[in-house]
């Protein structure tokens, strides 16, 4: 198959949109599991990094932060064997979810799918046939050989961290063989990884990255006819592409989809106002990569909306945005009976804008919600939360108080284990008010 500069132009701008979350994932992996003179590497592959402190302003690991449940971060190769993952009995809500290379989620471990009971799960790669061993509780099947996991488990505050803790270092990843005291498979080869630079995203060897990383995703059939075009493009899964390589009239029709691709994905952006229907498993997602490539630059590994809903309060009831703390104070105001409907909980928390980073503040208060100490409800039982960068004087309003940045800002709401009546519209977000 040969493509002419037109077929080359629209396969690359395609490629890039469905090739940007596998990118941006190798971007979190590289630090985590391969570099090791990282601050941020968890030790390599098949081993857990908890994160047991809430997060503050210092943390730049990545964008929009949750300070709720903190972190355990962990890579996973299952090209030799699968892995079992095993978790203690947990007492709060908790959230292993599982992602392949192109951040699909491939399943999840917590408290909503698989309850708070202790168990062993199997999480195995493509074409793994074996035998499942007995008292395994779940098999979650990875469409790809590298599989990342960002586990999530409540923390009530600074004082619950040694029993965060005690339950973090009680997550095991262990190999199948380990798990049945069996002898271990022949290793795999270590591959040649490539370093991660961030201009590789905006230019040709974008396909470089891409094919190295092709070599641990095999061809899904819905998948077929745009990696065969990519194949024809010299981008097959081998390692081996080079773009020097290619015609001058191909590299110049690479270069114009690339930039294709990235206002396609900078429209979307914009479009987007809501990320609920963002994250999900393969089968939910579908086929729209435009939808998976704008999730991994909003909010890489978000969590599907039935696990935890996500609202974002982009602009003010003024039609400011984003909105800006240096101009306006703002209020949002939940009514008596339509406080956010959670099984588990949730929070608001703020974020400065451009780099939707935590907001520091003299308080070190990063959310708030309806596990914060000493909120003042209304006298109907409302709740209203004072967003403003000054601290309020009077003392109802200072209880309830989310500090802000001197400048633009959003706030998320996040609400886990959100009840139906979120899901399907029925309770709706109220709106960031202008209150000076």
């Amino acid at each position: 198959m040969r493509l002419t500069p037109e077929e080359a132009r629209r396969t690359a701008a395609d490629a890039w949109i469905w090739g940007y979350p596998l990118l941006e994932n190798y971007r979190t992996m590289y630090p985590q599991a391969i570099d090791a003179d990282d601050p941020r590497y968890v030790g390599g592959f098949g081993r857990f990094r908890h994160y047991s402190e809430p997060f503050t302003a210092a943390n730049t690991d990545v964008v929009t932060p949750n300070n709720d449940t903190p972190y355990s971060w962990a890579w996973l190769d299952l090209r030799a064997e699968p892995v079992v993952v095993s978790v203690p009995a947990v007492d709060r809500y908790y959230v292993l979810p599982f992602h392949d290379l192109d951040t699909a989620y491939v399943g999840y471990v917590g408290a909503r799918t698989t309850g708070q009971e202790p168990g062993d799960h199997l999480l195995a790669g493509p074409g793994w046939n074996g035998t499942v061993p007995e008292g395994i509780a779940s098999v979650l099947r990875a469409d790809t050989f590298l599989v990342g996991v960002l586990g999530r488990t409540y923390l009530s505050g600074p004082e619950d961290v040694p029993a965060l803790r005690a339950i973090q270092e009680r997550y095991l990843l262990r190999p199948l063989s380990t798990y049945t005291d069996t002898a271990a498979p022949h290793p795999v080869d270590e591959p040649v990884w490539p370093v991660w630079r961030e201009e590789d995203l905006g230019n040709v060897e974008f396909f470089t990255l891409l094919d190295f990383l092709l070599q641990f995703f095999p061809v899904l059939e819905r998948e077929r006819d745009l990696r065969d075009r990519l194949a024809a493009l010299g981008v097959s899964g081998t390692g081996e592409f080079e773009p020097s390589a290619l015609a001058p009239e191909l590299r110049t029709a690479v270069e114009q989809g690339i930039a294709d691709a990235r206002a396609r994905l900078d429209d979307a952006r914009r479009a987007t106002q809501v990320s609920t229907h963002l994250f999900g498993t393969r089968a939910e997602l579908g086929d729209d990569y435009v939808v998976r490539a704008v999730a991994a630059d909003k909010g890489l590994y978000g969590l599907p909306s039935a696990e935890a809903w996500y609202g974002g309060q982009l602009a003010d009831d003024r039609g400011n945005q984003p909105p800006n703390a240096a101009d306006h104070d703002h209020v949002i105001h939940f009514p008596a009976g339509h406080l956010p409907p959670a099984r588990f909980f949730w929070s608001a928390t703020m974020y400065r804008l451009p780099e939707r980073l935590l907001v520091d503040n003299e308080i070190d208060r990063y959310s708030i919600g309806d596990r914060t100490p000493g909120l003042v409800y209304d006298d109907d039982g409302g709740l209203t939360l004072y967003v403003r960068k000054d601290r309020p004087a009077d003392p109802k309003q200072a209880a309830n108080w989310l500090p802000a940045p001197d400048g633009p800002f959003t706030v998320v709401v996040r609400m886990y284990g959100p009840d139906p009546s979120v899901l399907d519209g029925g309770w709706r977000l109220p709106p960031l008010t202008v209150a000076d």
